[in-house]
């Protein structure tokens, strides 16, 4: 399945897109995030470590994460497009308050 984000990793692998070219898509981008309440008793604390973990989520932080543990794209490459998305992230919440 393909998506924005692969599109532009995919194009950052074929070299017709920059690194720099990428985050910059990246940073102006809104990110879906997924928002859980965090535990507040040892019982909920427990229970959360017991739960399944997130499934994938297409279109989000998880496709970069992927690209790179499939060394679909270098560990530099992957430090600065995650600076991107966390730039991006932090501008979101900014806006947000």
């Amino acid at each position: 399945m393909t998506n924005d984000i692969v599109d532009l990793l995919n194009a950052l692998r074929e070299g017709t897109m920059t690194v720099d070219e990428v985050a910059q898509q990246f940073r102006t981008r809104k990110w879906p995030r997924r928002r859980r309440t965090p535990p507040t008793t040892y019982a909920e604390l427990a229970a959360t470590e017991l739960e399944d973990p997130d499934p994938y989520l297409p279109g989000s932080y998880d496709d970069v994460a992927a690209a790179f543990h499939q060394k679909k794209i270098t560990r530099e490459q992957f430090r600065v497009l995650s600076d991107a998305v966390a730039e991006a992230q932090r501008a979101e919440d900014a806006g947000e308050g």
